[in-house]
């Protein structure tokens, strides 16, 4: 057996390394993760200081619906809480039965895709995760070993075994934590001895290689007898992934059991499966009766089935061998042995199957989406479990028959990204085993689907984007009309191509084959399978207008598992097709196309003629998964290629600048992307030529140097293969597989920086163009090289440079405060966030009785304004654009009629509460000074006085605000008064983007002299009385009511 012992840093901080101590059989491995940009007088990678941008932040698009899940556990003697792992997003963590998920391991994991979770029975604060899930459908994601917490996931620690892959499930001791057992799938692209059963005595801090079978085949599943710790069974499982098939089985996989807590083991037979090539096999001992052990297994020559021992794995008996327990295997075979009845099993598939007799005959359980991975059932009451599947986790109370809601976890896994034209723009993408979706860009989602299915691009008609074209496997590509709902299928070639042979096929259709509209003519659509398809005429009619343009190697053109045991052809393995397609935005019939087999191809004439461009460096076979075309030159291209299912992981991006005559390639593993970070996607800004954006399978990266080096823009992103990229409106938009759609707004400071910006000095950025509304707020980024000792005064200017509003930084500004003016700064990049508005013109007073409000700042007129900084003797002015909501057709003098009105309306809100609080400043002050002579022995007259005056001023009070109720609904109780009728009016001038109505301005007329003659009351009874009173007052030798100013 080998020892291993774990060592963490963080992925963005060091390369991978591995030191091999051979002593005796014994061998200690330290291993750092993938590594992120270091600072530049370590490698010389940083170009900008990310001092200069670190403070910027993703968003993440109100998108909910979950994505795949293969990992789940509960917690003994804790119904409410739950752990789970998505194939891409991280580990979620709920306490409330999945009501609520929040995200545990963003802060510290080094990749996203999670194969197992346990808590520790004797801690239930210690949780194990292994990453790499162990369920490996074409798009899997490697991961990086594994995590101990001790604090119920509030914090994490790598516990070693960096080089394991996928990890398909752990076993901690019931009495002692720190002994754990993980069964380690292994590298699915290549041989690897980081393969078998692993066990740790010291809670991950070494391991032991306790069982392991060849370089070629892991353990998949782990089943430990909960009355006899020292005995478990392990499923062993040798598959092998590559770009064209998913093969499984081995002559030496199977079930292996062990009686002395893992110091040896011997492979079961008895009944199972032998002498022929056995499968993903999973094992479950019944905790009711450890006799009863449950396996599952695919075999060859229909030996597969649901299998079962009644002596602790001695002898066995098939008592199930339904297709429906066994179909794509790879992708499921999980069996569960209920706690408490030991004639009750679970077995998953594409559905949930639950059997009482033995597992004999099985009835399906409804859950909330298909394609079952992983159960969780409590072990005192088996009718409160988890579930995971392809749609995310759910909690079931009642033992299936009632789940909590996957439309609570952001962990969508989604393969391509599109933007359209509208305001705000809308992002589409295909979700993993769910449909397409378009979102909103900003604010409320305002989610649905577009046609299509599961896995295709999607493209939007720029004439009309309630015209969606959507692709999905086999070819599939539907037009859709959005507003009508009406969806048509237009396809090329509509032949069934699921479960063929690529060979066989007229026309090879990858599982996300692209599809685009030409951007010099929106009736010409491109569709693409191992050659170009146009159609000029919504999809009734295709042309090809290329030759096949892949290598078309018939050693990858067979059948997906041909040399396994169950074969799976559902388009993720076609293999042998155009992968990546673009037409210049420059030129009509310039066409780029790159295969998922390692070939680049480009015509000038729109197929007439083709001509192989494909870089002398491209890895042979690899992906081309991305052409970018560049925005500041016709012959200037970047692609992304990768080729990690071929054991592979180094990053691949390729520049030309000559129409694809020469390429360079810009990821050496050493200028700042890792040498195992594959690159998914590039794309070079549209603005700034030489600004480039990567997303790899770890996270994402910038070059500020066209591509020399590269850096980390992680930022707040969490740890997630990123999938696809755009640049849309000054926003880098981001497609994940595991986190759904982000979006970073501001590059306008990324714009802006060059190699060697200097960090010694304030610099006050140009801000982007904001929106008068319909917009994200206007955004001024600070550079401070020191947090400032005294104020520094933010100021926005119009174009005549009069103030429109005013903000107050410090160092230790209180923004809970009521002022709405302070921020606070600090030594950095700061963000001060400005709506488009003036500062208010009035505030309502607290405890007002009114339906409805209003913060009382009218938006400024669209047009240029400044932003000017003042940092002690230091000061920078900067112009900006304000620009209104395209979708209006309100004119410039319009906007001003608005504001005007809405100033005048506002003023005499200002004046209305002004004088309000002015009224209930003398009665306050008058009941006081009668209260306190009274109580002092003077009589009684100046309080009777000032009952007499305050009752004269609550008449008037009484007409200006309500005085009854105390908010919220009372209004719809005790009408509003003439401040609420000011409110209403100033809300209907001041907060839409048109001129002043008709109505509003009667509105005005008609409700303007009543606030006149209760002003003027006020001034003639204050003048009036409050002089009588006053002089009362003073002759009681007590000082007189003092108002803020003169009545």
């Amino acid at each position: 057996m080998s020892a291993f012992a774990s060592s963490r840093s963080n992925p963005f901080h060091s390369v991978l390394r591995v030191i091999l101590l051979v002593v005796g059989v014994a061998f200690i491995a330290s291993a750092p993760l993938h590594a992120q940009a270091v600072a530049p007088d370590e490698d010389g990678s940083v170009s900008v200081d990310p001092e200069l941008f670190e403070t910027l932040e993703y968003r993440q698009l109100d998108f909910t619906r979950g994505g795949r899940s293969t990992a789940v556990t509960g917690v003994v003697g804790s119904p409410l809480v739950y752990y789970h792992g998505s194939t891409g997003g991280g580990v979620w963590k709920t306490v409330n039965a999945g009501q609520s998920w929040d995200p545990i391991s963003d802060e510290t994991f080094e990749a996203g895709s999670i194969g197992a979770i346990a808590v520790a029975e004797s801690d239930l604060n210690v949780v194990y995760v292994g990453t790499g899930s162990a369920c490996p459908r074409g798009n899997i994601s490697p991961g990086v070993g594994m995590y101990r917490s001790t604090d119920a996931g509030k914090t994490w620690r790598h516990a070693g075994l960096p080089d394991a892959g996928q990890i398909g499930k752990i076993r901690v001791h019931p009495k002692n934590h720190d002994l754990v057992y993980v069964a380690v799938l292994g590298n699915l692209f290549g041989p690897s001895d980081t393969r078998g059963v692993f066990r740790s005595k010291d809670g991950g801090e070494t391991w032991e290689h306790v069982l392991a079978v060849s370089d070629r085949t892991g353990a998949v599943d782990l089943s430990m007898d909960p009355s006899n710790p020292r005995v478990l069974y392990a499923g062993m499982w040798a598959v092998r992934r590559s770009p064209w098939s998913i093969d499984s089985g081995s002559m030496d996989g199977g079930i292996y059991k062990t009686t002395d807590g893992g110091d040896t083991w011997a492979r079961l037979e008895g009944g199972l499966p032998t002498g022929v090539m056995v499968g993903k096999t999973s094992v479950s001992v019944s905790p009711a009766d450890p006799d009863r052990v449950w396996a599952l297994i695919e075999a060859a020559d229909d030996e597969g089935g649901v299998y079962r021992s009644d002596d602790a794995g001695e002898t066995w008996q098939r008592v199930n061998r339904e297709r429906r327990l066994l179909q794509r295997a790879w992708y499921y075979i999980h069996i569960y042995a209920d706690p408490v009845d030991v004639d009750t099993v679970y077995a998953l598939n594409t559905g949930f199957y639950k059997s009482t007799d033995g597992g004999r005959t099985y009835e399906r359980i409804a859950v909330p989406h298909g394609d079952n991975h992983d159960l969780w059932l409590n072990p005192e009451d088996p009718s409160v479990m988890i579930n995971a599947n392809d749609g995310g986790a759910n909690v079931s109370f009642t033992g299936g028959r009632a789940w909590s809601t996957q439309q609570n976890q952001p962990t969508a896994e989604i393969y391509r990204i599109t933007v359209d034209d509208q305001f705000p723009y809308r992002v589409y993408g295909a979700q993993q085993d769910n449909s397409t979706a378009s979102v909103l860009s900003r604010g409320p989602g305002d989610f649905y689907s577009v046609g299509g299915g599961e896995s295709g691009h999607i493209a939007v008609d720029p004439r009309d984007p309630d015209i969606v074209f959507a692709g999905s496997y086999g070819g599939t590509i539907t037009r859709i009309n959005v507003r009508t709902r009406i969806r048509e299928s237009i396809r090329a070639y509509p032949d069934s191509q699921t479960g063929q042979r690529a060979a066989d096929m007229q026309y090879r259709f990858q599982w996300n084959a692209p599809i685009r509209i030409s951007p010099h003519d929106p009736d010409v659509l491109y569709h693409t399978s191992q050659v170009v398809h146009r159609t000029r005429d919504g999809g009734h009619s295709w042309e090809v207008i290329s030759p096949d343009l892949s290598r078309a190697d018939p050693a990858t053109l067979d059948y997906s598992g041909g040399a396994g045991i169950t074969r799976d052809n559902t388009g993720v393995e076609v293999y042998g097709t155009i992968f990546a397609f673009e037409e210049s935005p420059h030129a009509a019939g310039l066409l780029w196309a790159g295969s998922d087999d390692g070939r680049v191809h480009l015509t000038r004439d729109g197929g007439g003629t083709w001509i192989e461009i494909t870089p002398d460096g491209i890895p042979e076979s690899g992906v081309v998964n991305v052409i970018d075309l560049s925005a500041h030159d016709p012959g200037r291209a970047h692609i992304a290629v990768y080729r990690y299912r071929q054991d592979d992981f180094a990053p691949y991006i390729f520049q030309t600048s000559d129409y694809g005559a020469t390429w360079t390639r810009l990821t050496d593993g050493g200028n700042g992307i890792p040498a195992d970070h594959f690159v998914r996607a590039v794309r070079e800004d549209p603005e700034r030529r030489g600004l480039l954006y990567a997303g790899t399978e770890f996270g994402l990266y910038v070059s500020f140097d066209d591509g020399a080096r590269w850096q980390p823009l992680q930022l707040n992103l969490p740890v997630t293969p990123v999938t696809d990229l755009a640049v849309h409106e000054g926003n880098l938009v981001v497609a994940t597989q595991g986190r759904a759609f982000w979006v970073l707004d501001d590059l306008a400071v990324l714009r802006q920086l060059d190699s060697g910006a200097p960090t010694d000095r304030a610099r006050l950025f140009t801000p982007a163009p904001a929106f008068r509304s319909g917009g994200g707020p206007a955004a001024f980024f600070l550079y401070l090289a020191e947090a400032p000792e005294g104020e520094v005064a933010i100021d926005v200017l119009d174009g005549a440079g009069d103030l429109v509003r005013g903000f107050s930084g410090r160092a230790d500004a209180d923004e809970s405060a009521a002022d709405d003016d302070a921020v606070t700064l600090s030594q950095g990049l700061n963000r001060i966030a400005w709506n488009a508005r003036y500062a208010p013109l009035f505030e309502i007073p607290e405890g007002i009785v009114m339906w409805g409000g209003s913060e009382g700042a009218p938006r400024v007129v669209p047009g240029t304004y400044q932003v000017r900084v003042t940092v002690g003797d230091w000061s920078d002015t900067q112009s900006f654009e304000v620009r209104a909501d395209p979708r209006m057709e309100t004119t410039l003098a319009e906007y001003r009629e608005q504001l005007d009105l809405a100033k005048e309306v506002g003023l005499r809100i200002a004046d209305l509460y002004a004088e309000l609080l002015r009224l209930r400043e003398v009665k306050s002050q008058a009941a006081e000074i009668g209260d306190r002579l009274e109580r002092a022995g003077h009589g009684d007259d100046v309080a009777r006085a000032a009952t007499e005056l305050s009752e004269r001023l609550t008449a008037i009070e009484a007409e200006l605000t309500q005085l009854e109720g105390e908010g919220g609904q009372d209004a719809l109780n005790f009408p509003g008064r003439l401040d609420n009728q000011f409110v209403v009016l100033y809300n209907a001038v001041a907060e839409t983007d048109r001129r002043p109505s008709a109505g509003a301005r009667e509105r005005f007329t008609d409700v303007s002299p009543g606030l006149a003659e209760l002003l003027e009351q006020i001034e003639v009874t204050l003048g009036a009385e409050l002089p009588r009173f006053n002089e009362l007052v003073r002759s009681k030798g007590v000082p007189a009511i003092i108002l803020s100013r003169d009545p």
